[in-house]
């Protein structure tokens, strides 16, 4: 099983990105999802999760309302849609797999900019 994380990248504040979780070697339509992040001299928190036919989404309460996952089975594929970012969402964002977070991408880098 692979996960990749991508779409990180340099905004300022109040900019958006998309963040990307591409999978192989699994049936992906048959796990939940989660995105996490790690700040600098923090630890690991949770960001958001999904479902795995992607009729649910929960989120850390700092992210509701800018932040939206989604998923496209058909491409393996979860998403993070990150709106409204502000500098303490620098971090970097990692996505894993199902509830027992078994495996993990290598993360990517977001760094806002106030």
């Amino acid at each position: 099983v692979q996960l990749q994380a991508s779409g990180g990248g340099l905004v300022q504040a109040g900019g958006s990105l998309r963040l990307s979780c591409t999978s192989s070697g699994h049936t992906f339509r048959r796990y939940s999802m989660g995105w996490f992040r790690q700040a600098p001299g923090k630890q690991r928190e949770f960001v958001g999760a999904i479902l795995w036919s992607g009729a649910s989404t929960s989120y850390t309460d700092s992210v509701k309302g800018r932040f939206a996952i989604s998923r496209d089975n058909a491409k393996n594929t979860m998403y993070l849609q990150m709106n409204s970012l502000k500098p303490e969402d620098t971090a970097l964002y990692y996505c894993a797999r199902g509830v027992k977070k078994d495996y993990w991408g290598q993360g990517t880098l977001v760094t806002v900019s106030s």
